[in-house]
């Protein structure tokens, strides 16, 4: 896709099948790493199952009102064809033994699943067995640890004695005991107390956070995290009160990290997040919030994404019920909340964590080498074990569930596709890169898994995957053969916009932007940015700081003069993320703090650190002071950042008014090296952008499509945005007959140096002639 945007006619809604892709030649062509099935139909023995048969057990903190809210049966369609994607993409056929194999494995998997498990809508309720379950007699845990030679659960409920309370194991491996109330009716451990698993196991006793355990803390002045027994009474327990809002037709999501989003250095709270951060988030113009580090990690400046307890919140930001209270009143305000969710490795730490859970290298994880991701220095899942399938649909569905998340952004999915883990390697569009032995299948079939649990169960859910190597059929449904993701996390315009910011403006060239923003799979949808939380991080740059370095700290602000790198830098700022906005996808992300230039980076609060060579990495002693966000900044009326956001603000809204991220009509008329001018159509707008540092264009002429009057409802000149107010916003626009620039009538419009303006068709407004037109341009000038 280069200049034209038109969506092509329909597709075919019937597509013939050609053959059948549960071949047995495909089924010998590669067997899938799960253990045999045969053998291996449940982690649950028939005994287990009728022992509590008359007692029904229910994951701990289950919300009441979700029980009446959800109680209609919800079901997940059957595998499809798996062929209209052949259709959709002819370029496929020539790897059509790869990709049909691809799916007979995500069909045996369905198969295998409705056999033993009874279907993926009950497999993925895998925390209804394992971990902690109470039911009115007591509670359960149990744990799959195939490795442990002995187990017991140990706590403050028994004073941490490892003969108090031992556990049985089955034939498959899990681990059990049933601990029935004690003689007043109450439970065998009390709500909040301190739990672990004691395993005797080959590489000797180890004391673990149990795996399915739904928080933990670390208390004060010790380093290992604890689990901890969450049950509070009903009438402690959050009840949400707010349905899921409506999945909007464009998505603008802004990126946040509830910690770090505090004006102090303090780690912020979800309490603090939901009461100061969700309002500001609204009246910005965003209508999702993606909410980073959810998940328990004991090393904070992993940024969330070493990951050490799956299934608890982070307890830095306070409780359980906390964040659901933060998420209700999200939906109060209209806003969907999305969570990164981090499915493509783990921690390594043995203590908090998975790693070595059961004294053996390959209980979650790949062994050896394969297991091990060298860059993050962290364990890589095998997604051809079954009970890895289980866990992580199950902790999808979690969250999906007990804390009424509206979907996921999956991180990582570029290292779980590819053994490469996409390092090292450029990716250059040949399908070669894409299907063959390099290409994990068990991981894409676990994708496939998962987004048909999420799509089936909860059609309104979004998921969002960050892949930067461009795999086809990635956001294709599953039941054609896709991957089954609704976005593409488009990250390769931001680093352009880095390449870019490294040159003169001379040496930018306007076809290289727009080729790289165009530059997707038809019918795949992109979620896009200029810039994320990646180029905020200390050691990178934010789009702000490569434009105006130092000077941001001198003269930002308004009773100072400016200078030219600060006019600049102000001017595109706002060009770039209007474009990027305007021709870069369907939905837009933006990183907290990023929509009015955030003056500084982050850093997170760290000590020195020596390595094994003997160099040492110099730490900030520990300082909280780069680990925030000024969002003060932004809102004082005396400083430049302000005219910055609320830019990004009228931006939002005009996208919220006029819905031209995933308007049908799109068309790309001009894209002019020599004088650095830009103008497309989206919907009924178009947007010309003059990028020449110092050339402005009177009575410039742009091609437009639909007859009619025209006005400005977005100038980044105008002077509530920092600019210079060259623009007469008065002025109306009509447009005249004749083809210029492959459309069938143009406009005359003033596009002054670095400017960015969106007319916008006044449909019941009478037309008037091309001379009125003129006339008025003049003005403008």
């Amino acid at each position: 896709m280069t200049d034209q945007l038109e969506s092509p006619s329909t597709i075919s809604e019937d597509p013939q099948v050609i053959h059948n892709v549960d071949s047995e030649g495909m089924e010998d062509e590669k067997k899938i790493e799960v253990e045999e099935q045969e053998s291996f139909p449940s982690v649950f023995s028939n005994n287990d199952e009728e022992a509590h048969a008359e007692e029904p057990s229910v994951p701990l903190h289950r919300n009441a009102s979700t029980e009446k809210t959800e109680a209609k049966p919800r079901s997940i369609p059957p595998p499809g064809a798996g062929q209209k994607i052949y259709e959709i993409d002819s370029l496929l056929l020539g790897f059509r033994d790869h990709i049909d194999y691809r799916y007979a494995q995500y069909k045996k998997i369905r198969k295998e699943i409705d056999k033993y498990e009874g279907g993926l809508e009950v497999f993925s309720r895998g925390y209804e067995k394992l971990g902690f379950t109470r039911s009115e007699t007591g509670i359960t845990y149990r744990e799959w640890a195939p490795g442990a030679k002995s187990a017991a659960l140990i706590g403050d409920f028994n004073n941490w004695s490892p003969s108090a309370d031992t556990m049985s194991q089955n034939e498959f491996g899990v681990w059990e005991i049933f601990l029935p109330n004690t003689a007043d009716g109450s439970p065998a451990i009390p709500h909040g107390s301190r739990v672990k698993i004691r395993m005797e196991t080959r590489s000797g006793v180890k004391d673990s956070i149990p795996a399915w355990i739904k928080f933990s803390v670390q208390a004060p002045g010790e380093i290992p995290y604890s689990g901890i027994y969450y049950d509070p009474p009903e009438e402690e327990k959050y009840v949400f009160k707010h349905p899921h809002p409506k999945r909007p037709k464009s998505l603008r999501i802004y990126e946040s990290h509830v910690g770090m989003s505090s004006t102090e250095p303090v780690i912020n709270t979800y309490a603090n997040f939901r009461d100061n951060v969700l309002p500001r988030i609204k009246r910005l113009g965003y209508n999702a919030v993606q909410i980073m580090a959810i998940q328990e990690h004991s090393y904070y400046a992993s940024f969330g994404y070493h990951v050490t307890n799956f299934f608890a919140p982070s307890s830095r930001f306070g409780t359980p019920d906390d964040l659901k209270s933060l998420i209700d009143r999200a939906h109060e305000l209209g806003l969907l909340v999305l969570m990164d969710i981090v499915h493509s490795h783990a921690s390594n730490n043995v203590l908090d964590g998975l790693n070595m859970f059961d004294g053996t290298d390959a209980h979650y994880f790949h062994s050896g080498s394969k297991g091990h991701h060298w860059m993050w220095d962290s364990r890589l899942f095998n997604y051809g074990s079954w009970e890895v399938l289980r866990f992580l649909l199950s902790n999808a569905r979690w969250w999906l569930e007990e804390y009424k998340f509206d979907g996921f952004r999956f991180d990582g999915v570029t290292s779980m596709m590819y053994t490469h883990h996409g390092l090292q390697v450029a990716f250059t569009g040949n399908y070669n890169e894409y299907f063959g032995y390099a290409t994990d299948v068990d991981a894409v079939v676990y994708l496939m898994l998962v987004n048909d649990m999420i799509h089936g169960l909860y059609p309104e859910a979004v998921t969002i995957g960050e892949d930067v190597s461009g795999m086809p059929t990635f956001c294709l449904p599953v039941q054609d053969g896709g991957v089954g993701f609704d976005y593409r996390l488009h990250m390769a315009v931001a680093d352009k916009w880095i390449e870019l910011l490294k040159k003169r403006d001379e040496d930018w060239k306007m076809g290289d932007i727009v080729y790289t923003l165009v530059n997707r799979r038809w019918l795949e949808k992109c979620v896009v940015y200029a810039e994320s939380h990646d180029q905020a991080l200390v050691g990178d740059k934010t789009i702000a700081f490569w434009l105006m370095d130092k000077d941001m700290y001198d003269f930002m602000s308004l009773d100072r003069p400016s200078t030219p790198l600060i006019d600049r830098g102000i001017a595109l700022h706002k060009m770039i993320r209007l474009i990027t906005m305007g021709l870069g996808g369907e939905g837009y992300l933006n990183f907290m703090g990023n929509e009015f230039g955030h003056p500084e980076w982050i850093d997170f609060p760290r000590g020195e650190q020596h390595l094994p060579s003997g160099k040492v990495i110099p730490g900030n002693n520990f300082s909280y002071d780069k680990c925030r966000r000024r969002f003060d900044l932004g809102d004082a009326n005396y400083l430049r950042y302000k005219g910055m956001q609320q830019f990004d603000q009228a931006m939002q809204h005009v996208e919220a008014k006029y819905g031209f991220m995933t308007s049908e009509h799109q068309y790309i008329s001009r894209k002019d090296k020599g004088e650095r001018v830009i103008v497309f159509e989206r919907g009924n707008l178009v947007f010309v952008f003059n990028f020449h540092w110092h050339e402005s264009y009177c009575g410039y002429r742009v091609g437009c499509s639909k007859p009619g009057k025209y006005k400005i409802v977005l100038d980044s000149d105008d002077l509530l945005f920092g600019g210079f107010n060259r623009l007469n916003h008065d002025v109306e626009f009509f447009s005249t007959e004749g083809w210029y620039d492959n459309r069938p009538r143009s406009l005359l419009v003033y596009a002054p140096n670095r400017t960015a303006v969106v007319y916008a068709l006044v449909e019941d407004e009478p037309k008037a002639t091309g001379n009125l037109q003129l006339t008025q341009n003049v003005k403008n000038c």
